[in-house]
Formats: structure tokens, C-alpha cells, sequence
């Protein structure tokens, strides 16, 4: 039981803790504001209209974005789960071990303290509809993280293998998780997302409770073959080869530039969009748009090739295309429509700002890389009364983005430093675990004369490379030193009383990808010896084979008969502590991993 108890006891202990930081007057209570925080996934900074896309129908984000405080110059990681681990906790996300979007490195380490969990402790309702990607298991589930309702897909994205079994690919009528309980709704994902964070938020409206409504969407990242079918039409029958687009003084589209692609991720931008504008309708007919801020950026930039508003790279390149993103902020008689600021901010600010503008004040020992950019949106000024003022004691700063595969950072390898003025870029390439051969190459880049990063001019300011160069090696030895043993991969609690089915997936094996005959393993904690009814979920065969389960000291094999898609090894006592846990086919002389591991107690 001490297995069990031990990292309980520390959340029980963790949030006791952040109970009593939060406390917020009950006479407070009503007067605080909703949030509403909308990111989608995959899109590109080029993906409005209001960024200069002549093709794409983004009416409402574009109007949204007319209405808001904006800020031009906002960043996030190159990938998925580093944004989403850095928007939660207000953290470097190489602080909470979620440093890769898959082989279990997509997790998020339990004692990392979220903005939900802290709103909610101070008396907010909390939300999420859509997709979380930091863990699928207790304890990393959005529901063990602050968010007191979810209904979210497993893993990446819809269309990866941690799809439910017959539910594979389908953004349309998805089985999704509500609190950790899988249920087949109805409609577009996006749509299902909407219809359900309204509802939900509407609720707590009616009784006076503040939410926070977290709004991340799949699309429009990949596969494209379930889209909006009447938005796809239309964009097919558009004209969308490259000359449509404006030239810019950047960085033309690239040549393998696919416009059936386009027409596809168009029509998800444009469902995104429709749903917007629900949004923005409803605010106004609840009488809550006054109380109410909302939120919209992107995890990262584009994923596949195409106009990017003349921004060098695209999705897990840490050139602007990879990481800038746009971020509007609409609070009517809060915040003026307008450029808020040119000064440089990042995910890991909206935590801390968050929690201000909610009256959240954080434990004191809860160390946040982040700041608040409220000073920073309530500067706003119109674009024809020239740039906003600055605060007088907003410092410059150095914020860093760096991700690529792998179970460890690797010092120089797929990094930028950013300050006001000057950008240093090592773009070593996301896929690669390690450096390349030929080391990193330092790149510099004058972000005020050179915004599309055309022109390397690293020999002609050593000193700036030098400075900023110190800067990352000292942020990259601080991120890594935030705990002992940092880069371990999180383990996944078995026997919990919180989750009576734990499901593994592929997403969070350890050792191997996605293909159909690879094989992982997982690491796990076992907290009650069971026992335990094991599925193993496989792909059939024509033929009989042998199938395979160990976990530690425990280890059974049976038959798999010819075209069988499962097998139940029962009443298996599992050994307490932390376990490698395998479950495998024999297969054309090689084990092939089965496809879920489900183990019930």
C-alpha cells in the first residue's frame, strides 16, 4: 500500500496547500470574471484572414481579433504537448517532464500544480472540451489536474492509436472521455467541443459560479480525410494553388504545396470559426461578454506547407513560422481593441495572467517562469494613434523555445532565444534525438529590421550571439535542475480506487513508434496487487499465434486463436511498486506489440 499512499498523500498534501493560498473572500466571489480560453491545433499564423489570407472564411475570429487587444508578438513551443504543459502550470515545460508528444513522453508529472487546479480551489468551475495530450491515465488526467469536467480524446489527435476500438479516425460522432468514462456523442469534433463547454458554462452562469472554460481543439491538425464535408466543397471549388495568395517580403509557400491539403485544413479552420461566432453570440445573449475574457491562440505553426503569412518554417521548427502565434484578448470595457504591445510574450504568461485577472493569488513556493502581461493588454492603443506605450517597469526579458525527440533535451540541439530585438536560432531539426554530426549552427536574426528571419547576421554581432547564447546555457541548466532525476518519464498508477480501468495505449509506450508490428512497453506503479482482469487488444491474424504478458516477476502466455482482436488473462496479481509492463505476439519471428493494454480490478 505504501506504493499507493505515497504519491496520494503528496496531492492530498499539495492541494491542501494551494486551498489555503487561494482562499478568496465569499463577498469576491460573484464580482470575478469568466474565462474562456480558445487554442486550436495546428493552425498557422497565415490561417486568418485578419493575417492576410485571401481565401480562407474566418469572419468571426477575424472580427474577434478586431475586437480584442492584441499582441503581435506572442510565442509558443514548435509542438503540441510543450505548449500545453507550459499553458497550465505558467512553466518552462521542461520542468514537468512533458517534453515529447509521444513514447510516454507526452505526461505530465503529477506534482506540477495547473491553473485549473488553483482557480478551481478558489471557487471556479473548471472545464476542458477538447484535447488535453499530458496523460490519459491516472494520476495525469485532466481530471486528476483541476478540471472538475472533461470530455476530451485520448492522446494526440483523433486518428492515432490511442483511438477507441472502432472509433478509429472519426472526427465525426467521436467516442470521447467524459471524466474519464468513454461515450459516443454526435456531430463534428469541433462542434461536439462547442455545444458541450456552452452548456456546461451556461449551468454555472445560471447559479452565479465563475468558470474557466478551456476550449482546445483537434483540428485542424491531421489525418484530413474526415472534414467538414459542405466547408470542403466549397474550398475545392475554389482556386488555391500558390499564385492566389500575396507575395510578401518573406518567405514564399513552399513547392510542395498540396491544394487538396489546403482545401481540407481550410475546411476545418472554417467549422472552427462558425463555432466562434456561436461563442461570441452567446456571450452576447447571456448577458455575459461584460465578465467575460476570451482568449484564442494556437499550440504551434502550421504542419503542412503552405501561405504562412511570409513566415520562415512551419510546425516543430523554432523559426517564427513554428512558434509565433496569434493571441487575441477580448474583454469589452476591459481591454481596447487595438496592438496592446510589441513586447514579446509566450504561453508561459497566460497562467500567471489568468490568475490575476481572477483574484487568484499562487502558493508562495509555486515558482512560475512566467509573468502576468495584464500591464501589457491594458496598454492598447489604435493602430492609427501609433505604438502602445510600455509599462516603465516591464523588463526586457529572454524567453527560450526548444523541442525535439527524444527522452532528454540535448544542449544547442532545435532552439531559439528571444529577446526585444535580436533572435538566436539553432535549427537543428525536431526529429532528430540528438545533434547532428555537424553540431549546431548558430543563426541571428534582427527581429526589427529582419521579422521573416531572411538574413543570418550572427558574424557581424558576436557579442549578441555571445550574450544570448550564455543566456540559453543557463536556462537550460536551471529547467533541467527543477528535480531530481528531471527527464524521467512520469509512471502510470495501477490499482488506483480513482480509475478501477487503467487503459494503456500506444501513445505512452516507451521504446518504439506507432507502426502496426512495433513493439513498447510501459512504466507503471502498482498500487494494489489486484487482482486484475488483463485484455489485451490486438490486430487478428489468420493464423493461431502466442500471446504474451509480463509485468515484473509475473509472466503468462497463452494461444491466440486465428482471427481473434482480444484475450483476458484473469485474476492476475500484479507485483506492488514501480513495474515494466510488456504484452506482446508472436509474429513472423519477431514480438509484435498488441494494440491496448486494459487492466480492470
Amino acid at each position: 500500500m505504501e506504493a499507493l499512499f505515497h504519491p496520494l498523500l503528496h496531492q492530498f498534501a499539495l492541494l491542501a496547500a494551494i486551498a489555503a493560498a487561494v482562499l478568496i473572500p465569499a463577498e469576491r466571489a460573484l464580482a470575478r470574471p469568466n474565462v474562456i480560453l480558445i487554442m486550436t491545433d495546428d493552425q498557422g499564423y497565415g490561417d486568418l484572414g485578419v493575417n492576410g489570407n485571401p481565401i480562407i472564411r474566418t469572419p468571426n475570429i477575424d472580427a474577434l481579433s478586431k475586437k480584442s487587444a492584441v499582441l503581435p508578438n506572442f510565442y509558443v513551443s514548435p509542438v503540441c504537448t510543450p505548449t500545453r504543459a507550459s499553458l497550465m502550470t505558467g512553466r518552462y515545460n521542461y520542468r514537468t517532464r512533458a517534453i515529447d508528444t509521444f513514447r510516454g513522453r507526452a505526461m505530465m508529472d503529477t506534482s506540477e500544480v495547473t491553473v485549473a487546479e488553483l482557480l478551481k480551489s478558489s471557487g471556479y468551475a473548471t472545464g476542458i472540451f477538447g484535447k488535453w495530450h499530458l496523460g490519459d491515465c491516472y494520476p495525469m488526467r485532466p481530471m486528476d489536474q483541476g478540471f472538475e469536467m472533461s470530455l476530451v480524446h485520448r492522446g494526440g489527435g483523433i486518428g492515432q492509436p490511442s483511438d477507441p476500438p472502432g472509433a478509429e479516425n472519426k472526427y465525426t460522432d467521436p467516442i470521447l472521455f467524459r471524466n474519464g468514462q468513454a461515450e459516443q456523442t454526435k456531430g463534428y469534433c469541433t462542434d461536439v467541443y462547442f455545444r458541450e463547454g456552452l452548456a456546461w458554462a451556461e449551468k454555472n452562469a445560471a447559479t452565479n459560479k465563475p468558470f474557466f472554460l478551456y476550449l482546445p481543439t483537434n483540428c485542424p491538425h491531421g489525418p484530413f480525410g474526415d472534414v467538414p464535408p459542405t466547408e470542403y466543397d466549397y474550398y475545392k471549388s475554389q482556386k488555391l494553388s500558390a499564385d492566389q495568395y500575396p507575395k510578401t517580403a518573406g518567405n514564399p509557400i513552399p513547392r510542395n504545396y498540396d491544394t487538396d491539403t489546403q482545401a481540407r485544413v481550410n475546411a476545418m479552420i472554417d467549422n472552427i470559426d462558425q463555432n466562434v461566432g456561436r461563442l461570441l453570440k452567446w456571450l452576447d445573449e447571456k448577458n455575459l461578454a461584460d465578465n467575460t475574457l476570451v482568449i484564442f491562440l494556437t499550440d504551434n505553426g502550421r504542419a503542412t506547407p503552405g501561405y504562412n503569412a511570409g513566415l520562415r518554417g512551419n510546425k516543430t521548427t523554432v523559426f517564427e513560422g513554428g512558434i509565433k502565434s496569434p493571441f487575441f484578448a477580448y474583454w469589452p470595457g476591459k481591454l481596447q481593441p487595438g496592438v496592446a504591445s510589441e513586447r514579446i510574450a509566450m504561453h508561459i504568461d497566460l497562467a500567471p495572467t489568468i490568475l490575476e485577472i481572477c483574484g487568484v493569488t499562487k502558493p508562495a513556493d509555486l515558482k512560475q517562469d512566467g509573468r502576468s502581461i495584464w500591464p501589457l493588454l491594458t496598454q492598447t492603443r489604435s493602430v492609427s494613434e501609433g505604438p502602445a506605450s510600455q509599462p516603465t517597469n516591464w523588463p526586457d526579458r529572454t524567453l527560450f523555445s526548444q523541442s525535439h525527440r527524444g527522452d532528454e533535451p540535448v544542449l544547442y540541439h532545435n532552439f531559439a532565444a528571444r529577446n526585444q530585438n535580436w533572435k538566436l536560432v539553432s535549427a537543428t531539426g525536431f526529429g532528430l534525438e540528438k545533434l547532428p554530426v555537424s553540431g549546431p549552427k548558430f543563426e541571428l536574426f534582427d527581429m526589427q529590421s529582419d521579422p521573416y528571419e531572411l538574413h543570418d547576421v550572427a558574424s557581424e554581432h558576436p557579442d549578441i550571439v555571445a550574450k544570448l547564447k550564455s543566456e540559453y546555457e543557463a536556462w537550460f541548466k536551471d529547467v533541467g535542475s527543477t528535480r531530481p532525476d528531471n527527464y524521467a518519464p512520469p509512471r502510470i498508477i495501477v490499482g488506483s480506487p480513482h480509475e478501477k480501468t487503467t487503459v494503456l495505449t500506444r501513445q505512452d509506450w516507451r521504446g518504439a513508434a506507432w507502426g502496426p508490428t512495433d513493439e513498447g512497453h510501459w512504466e507503471i506503479n502498482v498500487a494494489s496487487n489486484g487482482p486484475y482482469d488483463v485484455k489485451l487488444i490486438v490486430f487478428p491474424a489468420d493464423t493461431d499465434r502466442t500471446i504474451h504478458f509480463r509485468c515484473g516477476s509475473l509472466d503468462t502466455s497463452a494461444t491466440l486463436f486465428a482471427k481473434a482482436t482480444e484475450h483476458i488473462f484473469k485474476k492476475q496479481q500484479l507485483p506492488i511498486g514501480d513495474q515494466k509492463l510488456e504484452a506482446w505476439i508472436d509474429g513472423d519471428n519477431r514480438r509484435i506489440g498488441v494494440r491496448f493494454v486494459e487492466l480492470a480490478h
